[in-house]
């Protein structure tokens, strides 16, 4: 059986973003790639260090892509359509 002296303790760490949210690129044929990297979870260690006697930090965190095509053109079956809004939320049309 294991026991907590067996185990790295993490303390939670709360983060806030600084800087832009998103870095956005332009591809070659016109299209936008916008990326967004977010921390989910960040925790120092309690009870330990790394060999070198810095800290050791946990880091969880998340890749979103966002691509808009240069066309700003997207599709969908009839029937998605029939008796709803004409476009999701926030979509623009071309």
């Amino acid at each position: 059986m294991s026991t907590s002296k067996d185990k790295i303790e993490f303390k939670m760490l709360d983060h806030e973003r600084i800087g832009d949210e998103y870095v956005t690129f332009k591809i070659e044929d016109g299209t936008i790639v916008k990326v967004k990297v977010d921390l989910d979870r960040v925790g120092i260690a309690t009870n330990y260090k790394n060999p070198d006697g810095t800290p050791h930090y946990a880091v969880n965190a998340s890749l979103k892509l966002t691509i808009i095509p240069n066309e700003r053109k997207f599709f969908v079956e009839p029937d998605a359509v029939k008796g709803k809004s004409s476009a999701p939320p926030g979509q623009m049309f071309s």
